[in-house]
């Protein structure tokens, strides 16, 4: 497989990725996704972000949120979070600090 065809697969499966996360499971919570897998969407758009700055890309926080969610990141909050539970708050310092500030 040459590299531009290899370049256009990780696309389409990154934007279906995106796709379910955003419209197929809106139930899925970032802190559970976090607490599992060790990544959420939030981590997806910070991805996103940082390699649009690593092209010369100027790109906000909010900015690529923004462009992950398809809306502010408020407002997706507002219509899609619930509060987390003293439970998923515990795990998620664990997991935050083993898959985010260890790999700063």
């Amino acid at each position: 497989m040459d590299d531009q065809t290899r370049i256009e697969l990780e696309a389409a499966a990154f934007r279906r990725l995106q796709l379910h996360l955003m419209q197929d499971r809106t139930d899925v919570q970032n802190i559970d996704m976090m607490n599992l897998a060790g990544f959420c969407r939030n981590c997806l758009s910070r991805w996103y972000q940082e390699a649009a700055n690593e092209r010369g890309i100027d790109m906000t926080k909010d900015e690529g949120r923004e462009a992950f969610y398809g809306m502010p990141y408020d407002q997706w909050r507002d219509q899609f979070q619930t509060e987390a539970n003293d439970t998923q708050k515990a795990e998620f310092k664990k997991a935050f600090a083993e898959n985010v500030e260890a790999k700063k």
